[in-house]
């Protein structure tokens, strides 16, 4: 019977962009928004703290855009400073692109596999879902959720005992499935 693992976001990621003020390279936000009109134009910012010296820098959620073309539930969300919006910008490319920053998942994650008294006996069949696209070591996730070391894993797989349709070297932040065979 397969089993399914949900890689969860537990907070937002850290943003990594360096800092003007005392060149620290590590930022958080708590969702906050800064909304200013300019006549029939409006600007919106995400705010973010240095971790290092707490200035705040602003990260363009768009600037110079008409009222009319900003959906009125995407207003409204700016202004009751919903975290969930915060979440979804930081998540989106396009923003990441014009503000020039990359996320550090860190910390900002954990690994549900379902019921802990779970015995497994023959072989195991994952499957393993993403809420949020959080890229990270296969390997890694495989030896969090079995509780083995990342050695382990990699010498399994090297034996043949685990198996994925994916690559398992580097990173990943979409679903995928392994088997792991006694």
């Amino acid at each position: 019977m397969p089993t399914t693992w949900v890689v969860v976001p537990t907070c937002l990621p850290t943003i990594v962009r360096r800092c003007h003020a005392c060149a620290g390279e590590r930022f958080r936000t708590t969702g906050k928004f800064r909304v200013n009109a300019h006549h029939k134009r409006l600007d919106a910012w995400l705010l973010a703290l240095c971790t290092v010296c707490l200035d705040t820098t602003k990260l363009t959620v768009f600037e110079r855009t008409t009222v009319r073309s900003v959906r009125p539930d995407l207003l409204d969300r700016l202004h009751r400073n919903d975290p969930g919006l915060a979440a979804e910008l930081l998540l989106d490319p396009v923003v990441r692109r014009r503000n020039r920053i990359a996320l550090d998942w860190d910390d900002a994650w954990r690994l549900d596999t379902g019921d802990p008294d779970d015995v497994w006996d023959g072989s195991i069949d994952v499957f393993v879902r993403f809420r949020a696209r959080i890229p990270v070591r296969p390997v890694r996730l495989i030896a969090d959720g079995l509780g083995l070391s990342r050695a382990d894993v990699e010498r399994m797989v090297a034996e043949g005992r685990l198996t994925s349709t994916i690559r398992l070297g580097g990173q990943r932040s979409g679903d995928f499935d392994f088997v792991l065979r006694h």
